[in-house]
């Protein structure tokens, strides 16, 4: 009974995009570790991802396609080598992407603990 409340467009859209957030952040991190190790590449989220995303939601399958959808970690094609190692990583960049996607999580977390509030508030009857 409660199932198709967690089934919602909405809702499924903000837990992948969740899952993204936290898989970017490993990647950062990563990033982050390895700007001084020579030939590292960075890596993000697979720019075939949005893509995918966008064609699912498209489709109008809403929800049952967006679940089997899993987001991937791949070398950033459009990094430039900026060092004679082969390194790609800029620090600087990493920092902001990592406050852009510290936003991003706390904004979709929020969307998911609202619609659990709601829920709980249904359930209960009491604010909360």
């Amino acid at each position: 009974m409660i199932d198709p409340i967690f089934q919602t467009d909405n809702y499924q859209l903000a837990r992948k995009l969740l899952d993204v957030t936290v898989l970017r952040q490993q990647a950062i991190a990563s990033n982050i570790a390895n700007s001084d190790t020579p030939g590292y590449h960075r890596l993000d989220i697979a720019p075939d991802f949005a893509a995918q995303l966008k064609a699912r939601l498209a489709d109008g399958d809403g929800a049952k396609s967006i679940d089997s959808l899993q987001p991937q970690l791949a070398q950033d094609p459009n990094a430039r080598t900026v060092r004679p190692d082969g390194n790609n990583v800029e620090l600087g960049s990493e920092l902001v992407a990592m406050d852009k996607n510290t936003v991003d999580f706390n904004f979709l977390s929020q969307v998911v603990t609202y619609d659990l509030k709601q829920m709980k508030m249904a359930i209960t009857g009491q604010v909360v």
